[in-house]
């Protein structure tokens, strides 16, 4: 019997770990599901001849040591800075390791030792980075092998709730990691390429300066640039491509009052608060506003940012009980983008019943016999509840199809890599459309520039 080790049973684990089992009969497998809360792992089975659940601490030697040396594969769904351990473990231990996290600068350090034990170790096969890597290099591929030239690749992704959830005037609910969209843009200028020219947006105008996406069915959204949009383009062979781009979407008005935010300076994780603990959200924002012993801070806070009171903007924030007087903090020395988390929190977590959404749009534009040509896709998963999520679907079933691939000697090539080749992205994106993962193509015109002139 073949075996495959879990660790990490989190959120984005419900889909890997079905997947896994609704195949264990069939392809011969074996499950082990390691965890520090085996209660996690619990809720994701039921009782199966094909799996185990064990605690599992990635930081007590002994006991990750003899899950890894027990396995023929490992599969790391712990966060990214955790999994160089494990990653050692199967070099020293001789296994294959998947996870969906970026290639941090220490699992590249392992590159070498991997090829020469003949280890395939697949990273950056989620969603984004995953899918969108995937599909991008299917569609790059096919325009390269027609004879095409790339000459432009935009691409976005967003992780929302699904339109019957949808009951906010922010149009956003989380349905990730919370902090993570807080602190998001942080740390240097968006850099991307337009038409041949090195373009910058530093994180005070990020929010400003957004492009608009339309998609069939789902209506208008609106992107921003993601930090370093030129990461993958020597990785994906787009030397010499004039406009390359990467942007994260949100709905059309979410990033208008997510600057206010940003200018007020409620994003920044960099110093703490003082007393915070005892503050009122109301405080809170007041601590952000210049003095003033007769305006209100709802007057001061609008005058400060040029906000009328009829303007749909003032009512979001109103939404949030942002100027509440009896809504505490309760953080202690928190900083600011903490306790800016904890607020939204408040009216941005999913209900039990609540839907979250998926959303991909991938623009590929191209010469060909002397034509510009562009293809649009796009690719949309609604969750189907609060365990198996579109989140999970499109994170969990890549990786899963990725360890089995390795186990069966369908993916050979070895090292520490990505998705980007026909070996691994074709047999997988195949297989996803059987579970409603799939982009629709279209071709448009070309237009050849970013019509907001980013």
């Amino acid at each position: 019997m073949r075996k495959i080790l879990i660790i990490g049973a989190g959120k984005s684990s419900s889909y890997l770990i079905k997947y896994l089992l609704d195949k264990s009969q069939s392809e011969n497998l074996h499950i082990t599901i390691g965890d520090v809360n085996v209660e996690n792992a619990k809720k994701l089975v039921d009782a199966s001849e094909n799996v185990s659940i064990i605690p599992l601490d990635v930081f007590d030697t002994d006991s990750r040591q003899n899950a890894i040396k027990n396995t023929d594969i490992v599969v790391s769904m712990l966060p990214a800075r955790f999994h160089i351990e494990a990653a050692k473990d199967c070099i020293t231990f001789k296994k294959h390791m998947v996870t969906a996290s970026y290639v941090s600068e220490e699992m590249k350090t392992l590159d070498d030792d991997a090829k020469a034990n003949n280890l395939v170790f697949m990273n950056e096969i989620g969603v984004d980075p995953g899918i969108d890597h995937m599909s991008a290099m299917q569609v790059i591929d096919r325009i390269r092998d027609n004879g095409g030239k790339m000459i432009l690749f935009e691409s976005f992704t967003g992780g929302l709730v699904a339109p019957e959830s949808d009951n906010n005037l922010w149009n956003y609910k989380f349905t990730w990691n919370p902090r993570n969209v807080v602190t998001a843009g942080q740390g240097g200028a968006a850099k991307f390429l337009q038409e041949n020219q090195f373009k910058y947006i530093p994180y005070h105008r990020l929010f400003r300066r957004t492009e608009f996406l339309d998609i069939d069915n789902y209506g208008r959204f609106e992107a921003y640039a993601n930090r370093d949009s030129l990461k993958y383009q020597h990785v994906y062979g787009l030397d010499h491509v004039k406009t390359l781009y990467r942007g994260t979407m949100r709905r059309v008005g979410f990033s208008r009052a997510w600057n206010v935010f940003v200018q007020l300076g409620m994003t920044d994780d960099s110093y703490t608060i003082d007393d915070s603990e005892n503050m009122s959200y109301r405080d809170f924002v007041n601590a952000f506003l210049p003095y003033s012993p007769t305006d209100s801070v709802e007057l001061k806070f609008r005058h400060a940012l040029k906000i009328d009171q009829d303007d749909i903007v003032w009512d979001k924030f109103l939404e949030l009980d942002l100027f509440s007087n009896t809504k505490m903090v309760e953080l202690k020395k928190a900083t600011p983008a903490q306790i800016l988390q904890k607020i939204l929190m408040d009216s941005w977590t999913l209900n039990n019943e609540d839907k979250d959404m998926i959303v991909m749009y991938h623009k590929f534009g191209y010469e060909l016999d002397g034509k510009k040509h562009q293809i649009d896709a796009t690719m949309v998963v609604v969750g189907e509840d609060q365990t198996y999520t579109a989140m999970a679907k499109t994170v969990g079933l890549p990786v899963a199809m990725a360890t089995l691939d390795i186990l069966n000697g369908k993916i050979k090539t070895p090292g520490v890599q990505i998705p980007i080749t026909k070996e691994i992205y074709n047999p997988i994106l195949e297989e996803l459309k059987d579970y409603g993962i799939a982009f629709s193509e279209k071709k448009v015109e070309y237009y050849g520039y970013n019509p907001l002139n980013l």
